[in-house]
């Protein structure tokens, strides 16, 4: 009755998915961004990406190159210490070696850390320290009372009193009351579109220059195990790669080749990559054409889009340290001290600053002293 003892034959067990019979060579999936920390972003946007490198670089470099300038209370100095100092910063950095470290923090991260090494009064060294390695130890108030730099497991805590030894420069970052917003978190999106597209394009020639496809098998039995791996095997060996480029594809009895996908051109992947070098360009404020990416022209020549650069992203970007470091190194030597941009001695502007001498010289309602002033310049009886 309950079939005791009776002898049963098994079921096969049959498990078929109603797509088995194509094994796909190419899929698609939802968009995966980068991390957005630090490490990440310097990785990906700046060792690993050439516009992002390039824009950094041509910033802290022209940054650093901007001669500069002292006055104390009794007008311009061309001999004092801070400028002693700022001549050779430490025993192994020259003045441009350390300014271009302390711009490229600042555009890589969002913050500048130097350190002032010495005793009393002005530092005898300064060092630029790593962003990445800095922290800021706020107080009860929020207020900043220390810095900690961590390298290796190994922490060094910098107390914040009446003089600190770290200057903190930062850029603005509109929810962050540490920190600053770099250029590079802003070009973050964009950094990834380009190395995607870089990327593709590179598998693209890795795979003879073909579009994604599907092999689709029409018999009426399954394809084994053995014979699914022996296909993909045999299509990685001999149909992939530059060195395969142009060889027939041999499908034995079953077996059709169906493309997928779109062509290069339908896809404009190099558009998008041109278009995502533009952004990363934006985001650093270096005009597209000094990075030699094609599109819409902005500037009518490059000595136009020269003076621009200068204009809207150098010469902001120094004064912001200048003022920063005028006023630390002013508490540490006791007196009011600043730095400030030679605009004589740039020659992107040359120009435009003869263009203002012309102007100047002809106001014949002005004084000398009063022009001299409008210049910059120590008035006759003061000089």
């Amino acid at each position: 009755m309950f079939g005791f003892g009776r002898k049963t034959t098994p079921v096969a067990e049959v498990k078929a998915s109603a797509t088995g019979r194509v094994a796909a060579m190419g899929s698609s999936g939802r968009a995966v961004w980068s991390p957005r920390d630090t490490g990440s972003l310097v990785r990906l946007g700046f060792t690993g990406n050439p516009v992002g490198f390039r824009a950094v670089k041509l910033v802290a470099e022209a940054a650093a190159a901007v001669p500069l300038v002292f006055h104390d209370r009794e007008g311009r100095l061309d001999i004092h210490p801070v400028l002693d100092l700022l001549a050779r910063p430490n025993p192994g950095q020259s003045r441009s070696e350390w300014l271009e470290a302390l711009f490229g923090q600042i555009l890589l991260t969002g913050n500048g850390y130097v350190e002032g090494v010495g005793a009393g009064g002005l530092p005898g060294e300064l060092h630029v320290l790593r962003s990445d390695r800095m922290s800021v130890v706020p107080g009860p108030d929020g207020w900043p009372v220390a810095y900690d730099y961590t390298v290796g497991g190994r922490k060094h805590r910098f107390q914040v009193g009446e003089l600190s030894p770290v200057c903190h420069i930062r850029a603005f970052h509109p929810t962050d009351d540490h920190y600053g917003l770099s250029p590079m978190q802003a070009a973050a999106s964009a950094v990834d579109v380009h190395n995607a597209a870089s990327r593709w394009s590179k598998g693209l020639l890795d795979n003879a220059a073909r579009p994604s496809g599907a092999i689709v098998h029409l018999g009426e039995q399954e394809l084994s195990p053995e014979q699914f791996d022996r296909l993909s095997v045999e299509l990685e060996a001999n149909h992939q790669g530059a060195r395969n480029a142009g060889r027939p594809m041999l499908l034995e009895g079953g077996l059709d080749w169906k493309p997928m996908g779109f062509s290069p051109s339908d896809m404009e992947f190099q558009k998008t990559k041109e278009a995502a070098a533009r952004e990363i360009a934006t985001a650093f404020g270096v005009p597209p054409m000094m990075l030699g990416i094609p599109g819409d022209a902005t500037y009518a020549n490059y000595a136009e889009a020269n003076r621009a650069f200068y204009r809207l992203t150098v010469l902001p970007l120094v004064g912001k340290v200048c003022e920063a470091l005028s006023h630390w190194l002013g508490l540490h030597l006791g007196e009011r001290a600043a730095l400030l941009v030679d605009r004589d001695r740039v020659p992107a502007l040359g120009s435009e600053r003869d263009a203002e001498w012309t102007r100047i010289a002809a106001a014949d309602f002005l004084t000398t002293d009063e022009k001299r002033r409008l210049l910059g310049l120590a008035p006759l009886g003061e000089a």
